[in-house]
This record gives C-alpha cells, sequence and structure tokens, in this order.
C-alpha cells in the first residue's frame, strides 16, 4: 500500500505514467514503490510543488532511521568526492569516460549532473588540462585562487586557515601525508567533508556540520559562482554550477529542524 506521499506526488503529477515520465525512469518501477525514495524527495518536490514533509515526513519532518540517514549521508559523500576529484586535479580520461554516463533528473541537482555529462563529453584530456592550469595554477597564479583564507581575508594562509587546523585536529582528522596544498584550499575540503558525511573518518556525531558552516559556507558558495563565470572555464563552467547547486541544498539541508 502507497503511503500518503507518494499519493500525494502521483495525484499532482497526473497520474503514475506521469510522475515516471517527468523524472525519467520507467512506470513499473514507480508502480513498485511504498514510499518516495529518499534520492528522489528533492526532485519529486522540484516536479510536484509537494513539499519533502509530506512526501518524507521520516525524513524532513522528524527523525529519519539510521539506514534512511545512512543512505542521505553516503549520497553526500558521493557528490564531495566528485567535487574533491575535480578541484584537486584535471580529470584523467577514465574519469572524463565516467562522467560522460553521469545520470540525472529534473531536480537542479539532477540537472547539474546532466549538464556536467554534456561538458565531460566534449571535452578531453587535454583541454581540461590546459583549463585547470590556468584556472588554478597559471604562470605565476592561476585565475582564481580556490583557498578559504583568501575568499574570506584577500591573503594566503591567514587566521581562517589556523582556526580550520584547529577544528580538524578536535575533530580527529589529520593532515594526510604528502599532502601539499593547505586544508582551506576547495578540493582539500571537499575531500574531507566527503569523509565525514560519509563516516568514513572517525569523528564525533554533527563533525561534517560544524566543519561547512564554520570553513565553507562563508566562502564557498562565491567561489562556485566566481568558478562558473571564470574566463578560462568550460568544462570547469559546469563543475562551478554543479558545485554552487549542491552547496545550496548544503546550506538548506543544515538549516532543517533537527
Amino acid at each position: 500500500m502507497r503511503d500518503q506521499g507518494l499519493s500525494e506526488a502521483i495525484r499532482a503529477a497526473g497520474g503514475v505514467s506521469e510522475l515516471a515520465r517527468q523524472i525519467g525512469i520507467s512506470q513499473p518501477s514507480v508502480s513498485n514503490w511504498v514510499r518516495v525514495p529518499a534520492e528522489r524527495v528533492i526532485s519529486i518536490e522540484a516536479i510536484t510543488g509537494v513539499d519533502r514533509s509530506i512526501l518524507r515526513p521520516d525524513l524532513y519532518g522528524g527523525v529519519a532511521s539510521d539506514t534512511e540517514a545512512s543512505d542521505i549521508d553516503a549520497a553526500r559523500g558521493q557528490e564531495y568526492a566528485l567535487l574533491a576529484a575535480l578541484l584537486t586535479r584535471a580529470p584523467d580520461a577514465r574519469l572524463l569516460a565516467d562522467l560522460a554516463t553521469l545520470p540525472g533528473d529534473p531536480s537542479p541537482l539532477g540537472m547539474a549532473h546532466l549538464a556536467l555529462a554534456d561538458a565531460a563529453r566534449a571535452a578531453t584530456v587535454e583541454s581540461v588540462e590546459r583549463e585547470y592550469f590556468d584556472l588554478f595554477i597559471g604562470i605565476g597564479r592561476g585565475e582564481l585562487l580556490p583557498y578559504g583564507s583568501y575568499y574570506l581575508t584577500g591573503f594566503l594562509q591567514e587566521r581562517p586557515l589556523a582556526r580550520l587546523r584547529d577544528d580538524l585536529a578536535a575533530v580527529g582528522v589529520a593532515r594526510a601525508e604528502g599532502v601539499v596544498e593547505p586544508e582551506d584550499h576547495v578540493g582539500i575540503l571537499c575531500e574531507i567533508m566527503s569523509g565525514l558525511a560519509s563516516r568514513r573518518l572517525p569523528a564525533p556525531p554533527d563533525a561534517d556540520r560544524m566543519i561547512f558552516e564554520r570553513h565553507l559556507a562563508p566562502w564557498v558558495g562565491r567561489f562556485f559562482a566566481d568558478l562558473e563565470n571564470a574566463g578560462a572555464a568550460v568544462f570547469y563552467r559546469q563543475v562551478g554550477a554543479l558545485g554552487r547547486t549542491f552547496m545550496d541544498i548544503e546550506v538548506e539541508a543544515f538549516n532543517l529542524p533537527a
């Protein structure tokens, strides 16, 4: 028997077949649902106008089960890991090929995935290597400086970096050997957030919230907007759009009542 939230979504979409068509999956898949899957809530909310607290009150109107929370955090960890991979180095041929098949849906994040897949299909290893160099390395310096200290103070390795190091030490996250970039590099921060969100890194509860709110939220939206509009960005314009969209979702999620 379908739960109330799924029934509301089907009614608002105009039927099971229409809901399936709008989210880009088969009608039998939707017919087999008992409730809206956690990973589909945001896209179905956008399509139908049915609030997420109605679609999945267990996730957005109360306390999620351990399994459901784990699924959501694993998906967050994957999103951060993707951004980390793209921001710490230029993608190689294998990553570009994987990105070219990235699935999406009509939600803002799903559409950002599809746009990134299109950009990956149009790119070459040589073009993204050149783009990455022009954006983040350059001769002297790249077009963008992807560091929290720079965005918050206008200078590198300033007080925001020291505060970040203190907070990472407090939650038990140590600097990995061989890493030359400071911890406030956006790619390194995304890698840390991936480990915290997915629970791969042992840390106290809500460590991901603390690191995000103190050390990403104050500046990372501006960085991704700058990347989206950078003169040297072609493939990386879509990386900027994906990052901006995902960070907006993170801000909204952390602002939900506990």
